[in-house]
């Protein structure tokens, strides 16, 4: 659900304006938002560089960048003196630009391992408290587990649906040919895991320790590093997946396909059931909590 931000008060958002600052500061680059047709070159080029579509078929073009620019949407990069790094595109939804989506962000590989990815959202998350906005939501890939660590630990966003097969074959560098199951998170800007996460203090979950408490095990892998599915019949409950699914595709896209099948059913049906994702251990584990009957 977005939720429109009546009270950001000045210190709410003197706060997340601080935390970008330094979070750009630790990377290394300056952050700001583009509106110039240039910029917004070099942001469709980076996204080409990153994704690697199929001829003809470019994540976004800088046209359509600089009508969303105009519209009052949000497009900003992250560069090093004059090389782009990274970027992040975002648009207004309903009601009422009550909430900002996440369509794409990405760093370039010479800008891996400085945290410029983070410093993005941050900077993204400052500007959308200061349009008013109180939540900000974007998909990912759940099989991606860097990606779910970054998600719901680094940045304390959660899940609100999952969406199997959410964009259809993207035949792309990063998803290939299979399908686009997604995960829906909601990013809260004003929540106190939010605020901490920010800081840089997010809170971590151990699933090994989970584990011996009594966690149910619902999907893991198996001696062959294939999916297996087990219980979940657990108050909280524990969800694998690979450690490099992007890789898993080129070298086994059957058992790369198996993860997809595994996990829609398993983190999915959990979901739909009404199960909530609390965490992610680093090391390859959901961690979700059922509601108490």
């Amino acid at each position: 659900m977005t939720e429109v931000v009546t009270n950001t008060a000045p210190p709410l958002r003197d706060e997340a304006t601080a935390a970008a600052a330094r979070a750009a500061l630790a990377s290394g680059v300056r952050i700001r938002t583009l509106a110039e047709v240039a910029d917004l070159a070099a942001v469709s080029r980076l996204f080409e560089s990153i994704w690697r579509p199929a001829p003809g078929n470019p994540l976004v073009t800088a046209e359509l960048l600089r009508a969303m620019v105009s519209a009052g949407n949000y497009v900003a990069g992250a560069f090093d003196g004059p090389e782009l790094l990274g970027a992040c595109f975002g648009f207004f939804g309903e009601p009422a630009k009550g909430g900002l989506h996440s369509h794409i962000a990405g760093v370039a590989t010479a800008g891996h391992g400085r945290g410029i990815g983070f410093a993005l959202k941050l900077h993204q998350r400052a500007w959308a408290l200061r349009q008013g906005v109180g939540v900000i939501s974007w998909t990912f890939d759940p099989l991606v587990r860097r990606n779910a660590h970054f998600n719901l630990t680094k940045l304390a966003a959660r899940p609100a649906h999952y969406l199997p097969d959410f964009y259809g074959p993207m035949h792309d560098g990063i998803n290939g040919a299979g399908d686009t199951d997604r995960l829906m998170v909601a990013w809260d800007l004003a929540s106190p895991p939010v605020r901490t996460a920010a800081a840089g203090r997010p809170d971590r979950v151990d699933a090994e320790a989970l584990r011996a408490g009594g966690a149910a095990v619902a999907l893991s892998a198996g001696p062959d590093a294939g999916p297996v599915t087990g219980s979940a019949d657990a108050p909280v409950v524990l969800v694998a997946v690979p450690p490099d699914i992007e890789a898993l595709r080129r070298t086994d896209p059957d058992q790369g396909r198996a993860w997809r099948v595994a996990l829609r059913e398993v983190l999915g049906g959990l979901l739909a059931e009404g199960a909530s994702v609390t965490g992610f251990d680093r090391a390859g584990w959901y961690v979700l909590t059922k509601e108490s009957r």
